[in-house]
């Protein structure tokens, strides 16, 4: 039996353990986000209609300013540094999860630091892991191989990017790369 857990980052922490389209394909999915504007949330919505997965939102301890230039110039002092912003709460239970979807929003060309800390402060060995990425015009870039960096014990399956502009049109896209990377029928 396989486990997947999604990933995705947002401002509310929550763990919804609505299993029942999560357990169709004998895969138990854990979805987590950071979402900083809402776009990586609306995706990691859809995820979890499409998939039945418990949620995680990420959410930092300390948030980031709601000023847009603010939060620009902190993430990318923190990128820089090369340091993780704390965040709140973890899952207790990780390891009855097969698999691991993780979503984030592109800063600065990778990750937002709360992602990595998430990655970094679970034992996510040997579990798979589909990440996406929102953008405004940097696509990936970074962001999937600084994970697969971050957790090099998991297999990676294909990352969905989307660019903020085509979120809220994106639901049938996020349901075809579900289906390619078979987290879904």
């Amino acid at each position: 039996m396989k486990k997947l857990i999604i990933l995705i980052a947002v401002s509310v922490m929550t763990l919804n353990l609505n299993t029942s389209n999560a357990q169709d394909n004998g895969k138990k999915i854990l979805l987590a986000w950071y979402s900083w504007g809402g776009n990586t949330e609306t995706v990691g919505k859809y995820i979890q209609e499409i998939t039945g997965a418990d949620i995680f939102i990420i959410e930092p301890v300390e948030a980031y300013s709601t000023n847009y230039n603010e939060c620009v110039e902190e993430a990318r002092t923190e990128i820089n540094a090369g340091s993780k912003r704390p965040i709140k709460g973890s899952v207790d239970n990780i390891d009855s999860y097969d698999i691991i979807i993780v979503g984030t929003p592109n800063w600065w060309s990778t990750m937002a630091p709360p992602v990595m800390t998430f990655l970094t402060d679970h034992d996510l060995s040997g579990k798979t892991i589909a990440p996406f990425v929102t953008h405004g015009g940097g696509r990936e870039a970074r962001c999937f191989s600084d994970m697969e960096k971050a957790v090099p014990q998991a297999k990676f399956l294909r990352g969905f990017v989307v660019s903020g502009n085509r979120v809220k049109t994106s639901k049938s896209d996020v349901e075809n790369w579900l289906r390619e990377i078979d987290i879904i029928n």
